[in-house]
Order: structure tokens, then C-alpha cells, then sequence
């Protein structure tokens, strides 16, 4: 053997060896077919390569996935691996889950759930007490009162409906309301009086009437509206205003 070829054959193992030493990862990859390390194969379409299953890349090598007790591999994203329906990741380990009494697993299998008529307090489940006319809601979580009970603390009591009232389904406010033709004042309701020249307005807010159009509310009456020369009434019918081409100047009408 010549000494040049000699020197280039040192020179070779020279630097595969510094190659091993700094990124043994390339190595690999170098001396596999095509590019491709141990425990991959090359992607179907386009360039790269994927590794097989029950490896997971680092930089450009496969590594086997450590794969503890109670978990199965999976493609996802991580360390390659989930816990089995019963037991949650902690650390690089599945835990069981210890169910409670009176409790559940989820769907999931990774949490449990408190079953119906208890609700989940620290990691226990405790029965929900329910008081006399109460009953538990759908989710059974909680309860709620009978129609014509409210919430008060603890307990459910009794609404208080006033004559010419009835029972509201709203979870908000005294829980009644006022039959058409009254209004609410405090605990009462009282007949709304509607006077000469209105109709009943059937609203939440004002007194309960309102003046035909052509009049104004004055206390409460309903008295006929006094117009100026060249004005006629308003799209609400209580006010007014001037004729074209007239200006309003305070309580009359001038021409510009």
C-alpha cells in the first residue's frame, strides 16, 4: 500500500471517529441505506423518514420508547405513550385512579365524576341534604326549589303573592307579578286608574297609561295639547312641530 493511499485511509478514520465522538446521531445516519437510521423507513411520499413504531425521534436517530406499566404506545405528539382507561400520567408512570364511593369514571377514563345526588368536594362525594320543597336539578349536582318556593340559604320558602297577582317562572326578583290591569307597588298590587282621554299601556315602567295623541300628560290627566299658528303634532302625538318652511322660536312658529 502507498503511503498516499495509506494517509488517506487515516485521514477517513480520522474523522468518522470525531463524527461518533461530537453527533453520533449523524453517524447513524450516514451509514444507514439512503439516509435512513435504524428503526425508521423512509416517508411514501416525498423525502425523510419516520420512525417505526415503538421509537420516537431525537434529532436524527430512533429511540426506543420506555414504555411503563398500564400504557399503550400512541402516535401522538410527547412521549409516545398514553396511560390506560383507569389510570393517569404521572411523571414517567400510570397511576390508578382511586374512585371514591358513590363516584365514577368518565368516559375518558383519565377522571372520575360524582353520580347523581352527590357533588364532588375535595376528593370525596358527599350527599346533597335536600330541604322540603326542594328537589335535585338534571345534573343532580345540586338542588332547586318547588314552583312557589325561593332559595334562602338552606332552605326553600314560601313566595308571598299578593292579591291580583300571580307566580312568575323568572329565578329573578320577588318571584310574582301583577295581573293586566294592576301594578306593582312594594308587596301590592294596585289597579292602575287610567284617566279621561288615555289607555291602558300594559308596560313594566311608567303609570301603567299612556295619552291619546293630541294630548299631554299633566300629573295625572290627560289634557289637550295647546298648538301655535303653523305647527301641527309630532310623530308620538305629545309634542309638536313647525310647518315648512317655519322654525320653532321657543313656544311659537317664525319664518327664517
Amino acid at each position: 500500500m502507498s503511503n498516499t493511499l495509506r494517509s488517506s485511509v487515516s485521514f477517513r478514520t480520522l474523522v468518522l471517529l470525531a463524527i461518533s465522538t461530537v453527533a453520533p446521531g449523524l453517524l447513524c445516519a450516514q451509514s444507514s441505506v439512503g439516509g435512513v437510521p435504524e428503526h425508521a423507513k423512509a416517508k411514501a411520499y416525498g423525502t425523510g423518514w419516520t420512525c417505526e413504531p415503538g421509537y420516537r425521534r431525537v434529532v436524527q436517530t430512533c429511540v426506543a420508547i420506555e414504555l411503563p406499566a398500564n400504557a399503550f404506545l400512541t402516535t401522538a405528539y410527547g412521549d409516545g405513550w398514553e396511560c390506560m382507561r383507569g389510570y393517569r400520567a404521572s411523571e414517567k408512570s400510570c397511576v390508578a385512579i382511586e374512585l371514591p364511593p358513590h363516584a365514577y369514571l368518565e368516559p375518558g377514563g383519565d377522571r372520575w365524576k360524582c353520580e347523581h345526588g352527590y357533588r364532588a368536594v375535595a376528593e370525596a362525594c358527599t350527599l346533597i341534604e335536600v330541604p322540603p320543597h326542594g328537589y335535585l336539578d338534571a345534573a343532580g349536582d345540586r338542588w332547586q326549589c318547588d314552583r312557589g318556593y325561593r332559595e334562602a340559604g338552606e332552605i326553600c320558602v314560601a313566595i308571598s303573592v299578593p292579591s291580583n297577582g300571580y307566580l312568575t317562572n323568572s329565578s329573578y326578583g320577588s318571584g310574582w307579578a301583577c295581573e293586566r290591569g294592576y301594578r306593582a307597588e312594594a308587596a301590592d298590587c294596585l289597579a292602575v286608574v287610567v284617566p279621561v282621554n288615555a289607555y291602558y299601556a300594559d308596560a313594566s315602567l311608567g303609570a301603567g297609561w299612556k295619552c291619546h295623541r293630541g294630548y299631554a300628560d299633566v300629573g295625572k290627566e290627560c289634557v289637550p295639547m295647546q298648538l301655535p299658528d303653523n305647527a301641527h303634532l309630532d310623530y308620538s302625538g305629545s309634542g309638536w312641530d313647525c310647518d315648512r318652511p317655519f322654525r320653532r322660536d321657543r313656544d311659537r312658529c317664525v319664518l327664517p
